[in-house]
């Protein structure tokens, strides 16, 4: 359904993305997982027609889409990361306006944006400026659908919006998802990976690996090890200066050690309590998409950004 080749962009000199090389399948809910700046709005301008790449091509559906920009446009639907709606006009205004500039009635497609609008249908007259976060989203959501794509591209749409809020919107994505709809998402939430059918995770404008959510993680290669203690950043201190054969950082309220051999915890543990860390808890883990994320960057030698 979507395929980019080799498509490389730069912003005065200062390269976004760097040949950068994948599709997505029809039906598909494919996720660009990375941190702000990593190239995610940039691949996504360039398939929605609002950027042009400087080398490669983007395919819609196998057209070109800067040569069939028309087409794609009146396919692919499209929501910014910011958002980009008339904040003067109310809810409904803004979805009968929307309809109108791709020639459609909000009746036609209505059953598609149902489940959704219906959400929105009390505050309807209110401003689209005055609305919360969580409803801001689905009113973008509600027209950029509206005229029926093919394809829905959405640019870090849960990002700023409360944990409900990101949770129903996630709701709403499987649901369109099996009406048929061909979705691609980016996020910086790592925790999101795992809710898509596969993703990309992109650093620094590369791609550092394409898999489903479990392969990425069962490519893992390493044994990951949990430090629990109230001295984080002693213990990281420490760790640091016990052994340089792993890496080890912090991840909210634990450590994660990862290893490319197997460590005897007890002799660790001893170590750590040794140096004054002596309220340290260690135990085995399971990686997550963000411990993959983490490694795959030091193994792509752009620990800096870590």
């Amino acid at each position: 359904m979507v395929r980019f080749e080799h498509i490389s962009k730069s912003y005065e000199g200062n390269p976004a993305v760097n040949d950068i090389n994948f599709r997505v399948e029809k039906g598909e809910l494919f996720g660009l997982i990375g941190p702000d700046g990593a190239g995610k709005s940039t691949l996504f301008r360039i398939l929605t027609t609002v950027l042009l790449p400087d080398v490669g091509h983007a395919y819609f559906k196998d057209r070109d889409v800067v040569d069939d920009y028309r087409y794609v446009r009146r396919n692919v639907g499209y929501m910014p990361g910011k958002f980009s709606l008339y904040q003067d006009l109310s809810v409904k205004e803004n979805l009968k306006f929307f309809a109108t500039i791709f020639n459609t009635t909000i009746a036609e497609n209505y059953d598609l944006i149902k489940d959704i609008y219906e959400q929105l249908e009390p505050f309807e007259s209110r401003r689209a400026g005055a609305l919360s976060g969580g409803m801001k989203q689905k009113l973008a959501l509600s027209c950029a659908l509206i005229h029926k794509p093919e394809v829905l591209v959405l640019d870090e749409p849960t990002f700023g919006v409360d944990a409900v809020s990101r949770r129903e919107f996630w709701d709403m994505l499987k649901s369109l998802k099996a009406k048929g709809v061909t979705i691609l998402v980016s996020t910086p939430y790592m925790d999101e990976a795992a809710l898509c059918d596969r993703v990309a995770l992109i650093q620094d404008g590369n791609i550092l690996k394409i898999n489903t959510p479990d392969g990425i993680i069962d490519q893992f290669g390493k044994q990951l090890y949990k430090v629990v203690t109230q001295h984080i950043y002693q213990a990281l201190q420490a760790l640091e200066k016990i052994s340089d054969e792993w890496h080890a950082y912090s991840f909210g309220q634990e450590i994660h050690i990862y290893s490319s051999k197997s460590l005897n915890i007890a002799d660790l543990k001893g170590q750590l309590v040794s140096m004054g860390i002596d309220d340290v808890q260690i135990e085995i883990g399971k990686p997550l998409i963000e411990d993959c994320f983490m490694d795959l960057m030091v193994s792509e030698k752009t620990e800096d950004y870590v």
